[in-house]
């Protein structure tokens, strides 16, 4: 039986209680070892920023291989070499097909990133890659509201005052951006697309919170990468183009770069809350900014350098000075109760 409520703890007294106490013990030994500890959040918070600099790696090959062969054929590519880069160590660490719950956690975050991933990449073909990066920034913002909509997650005012910090920053690196460079046809639909983009990946980043408590980095990275294959997977007959070597052998990179992320975010999202973690995404920007001019010789601006010096103050206020107490970092759960007999 599904459950139509998004927090898991909700959905512990819709099913039996042999199953509830096995949930249980999913949220607190996830891949073998305790999810949810006492010990200092240092690690999940470095694993996050090194996390969000293979993705932002990751966007740099996507993004020439967007503008080789289109936004949707990178995509879907990225997603098939990804499926078959993670089922293996899933199925030889004895992975299982999840329960009903579980499987729905997976599927909704699939169908959101792929969606999510066509529009950004669409972007990056007509945006530089720093300003992309920099404009779906506002994503965070809304995640941090949606965490305690979704998630039951109280908001600090330092988590607050990291976002703002992060999103001025953001601002400062986009005027100076747009003072520079025109707006045209062909760069206003890809303004839009980021901004749809912005609002999946918002949702996106509640959901890997919520996922990181059900299941491990490795079944997530597997799952995610074959419902997005699956959700893509339906206009292939129609859209999709087969690239040239080189440009395969750049999604395929991107593809190991994506599930490495993944489980790492998993990872690190399973022991720290969303709201501490998500000002983190802000440390991209800087890695944007070096690897457009790396691979795209997209100059680096004063401005740059200025916001990317904000929104690294932003991940600075963002880290908690002590870690959080066990039950801060649990998902809220109702008692079980048990039916009475009717006769």
């Amino acid at each position: 039986m599904t459950c139509g409520n998004p927090r898991f703890g909700e959905c512990l007294p819709h099913i039996s209680n042999s199953r509830a106490f096995a949930w249980l013990n999913i949220v607190r030994e996830t891949n073998g070892g305790q999810v949810l500890h006492r010990g200092s959040v240092l690690i999940p918070l470095l694993i996050t920023i090194f996390a969000v600099a293979l993705m932002s790696l990751m966007d740099a090959f996507m993004k020439g291989a967007s503008l080789a062969v289109g936004a949707y054929s990178a995509a879907t590519l990225r997603s098939v070499i990804g499926a078959a880069a993670s089922a293996p160590f899933f199925l030889a660490r004895g992975g299982r097909w999840p329960v009903r719950v579980v499987l729905r956690v997976h599927c909704i975050r699939g169908t959101v990133a792929a969606f999510m991933m066509v529009l950004f990449f669409h972007s990056l073909t007509v945006l530089p890659l720093a300003v992309a990066i920099a404009l779906s920034f506002v994503a965070p913002i809304i995640a941090l509201f949606l965490a305690a909509i979704l998630l039951g997650e109280s908001i600090g005012r330092r988590a607050i005052s990291a976002s703002l910090l992060g999103l001025a920053g953001t601002g400062v690196i986009v005027a100076g951006q747009l003072t520079q460079a025109r707006l045209t046809l062909q760069t206003l639909p890809g303004l839009l697309a980021l901004l749809a983009s912005a609002l999946l990946y918002a949702w996106n980043l509640v959901l890997q919170r919520q996922q990181a408590l059900l299941a491990g980095p490795v079944e997530i990275a597997t799952f995610q990468n074959i419902v997005v294959t699956l959700v893509l997977g339906v206009a292939a007959p129609f859209a999709l183009t087969v690239p040239a070597w080189p440009v395969l052998a750049d999604i395929t990179i991107a593809a190991f770069l994506s599930v490495c992320a993944l489980m790492l975010l998993a990872w690190a999202y399973a022991r720290a809350e969303a709201q501490v973690l998500v000002p983190l995404e802000y440390s991209g920007l800087v890695w944007a900014a070096l690897l457009g001019w790396l691979f795209f010789s997209e100059g680096v601006d004063p401005e740059t350098v200025a916001g990317a010096a904000l929104i690294v103050g932003g991940c600075w206020i963002g880290a908690p000075r002590k870690p959080p107490a066990l039950d801060a970092i649990q998902p809220p759960m109702r008692p079980i109760r048990r039916r009475a007999n009717r006769r």
